[in-house]
């Protein structure tokens, strides 16, 4: 792949897919200062605004991961303003604006998170004016992000095969400016998002930063060869104990 400068994100997306055994395709993750051509808005009706001022499109940004699975839209900063979690490690909104949403004073409080934690949290270092999803297989411009939905299995797989990736915490969707960065980064999930998002108990996220995608699809296709050999060699060894 990529031997002409071009990537083939169909080819790319299914070799992915048939590396790791995945059962929800990646989805790409694009910033942009400009809309997208041919590339429908995400849509919809904001609800009425909370106390503090907060509503979007959805509850939270990753919520567009899910959506991204069936279709490609972009997204603006007011869709993913009901979270001031996300519109922050977004690179939507600055500290201060995210410090004084509500949903982050509740988090604080709770004890969820530490305002020492908060302070280390990564953000997308520019500003889009547009984020955009769909599934990567369908990406007619090159993502900065690819999002991986995985299971025990397939992040074993992936720390495998990256020595760099980096497994983090709460919150969820900080692992795009992870990845936006340059680095692998998986994460074990955050109850504000799975409860948001609806995500399987089982499911966590990867997200891996596309420039690198050649190499990263080549280093899991030798890991799952691998992997592949030694179970045959542990169910076979395994029969001595039935």
């Amino acid at each position: 792949m990529g031997s002409t400068g071009q990537i083939d994100w169909g080819e790319c997306s299914r070799a992915l897919v048939s590396a790791l055994h995945l059962s929800v395709p990646p989805i790409a993750i694009t910033f942009s200062d400009e809309s997208p051509e041919g590339i429908d808005s995400f849509g919809g009706s904001p609800p009425k605004p909370s106390p503090d001022g907060r509503t979007g499109a959805v509850a939270a940004g990753c919520v567009f991961w899910i959506h991204a699975t069936e279709r490609t839209f972009t997204t603006t900063p007011p869709d993913h303003a009901n979270c001031s979690v996300g519109s922050y490690t977004h690179g939507l909104i600055t500290p201060e604006e995210a410090l004084n949403g509500g949903d982050v004073a509740t988090l604080l409080q709770s004890g969820w998170i530490t305002p020492e934690a908060a302070e280390q949290i990564p953000q997308v270092p520019d500003r889009p004016r547009h984020v955009t999803y769909g599934p990567l297989g369908e990406a007619t411009v090159d993502p900065q992000v690819v999002l991986l939905r995985v299971n025990g299995r397939q992040l074993m797989e992936l720390s495998d095969a990256l020595a760099d990736l980096v497994i983090e915490g709460k919150p969820q969707c900080h692992i795009i400016a992870r990845a936006y960065g340059g680095r692998p980064a998986a994460s074990v999930g955050c109850a504000l998002s799975r409860v948001r998002t609806g995500m399987s108990p089982t499911e966590m996220t990867a997200a891996l930063p596309a420039s690198r995608i050649d190499e990263i699809v080549d280093a899991l296709q030798t890991t799952d060869d691998i992997n592949d050999t030694v179970s045959r060699y542990a169910a076979a060894d395994s029969q001595r104990f039935a």
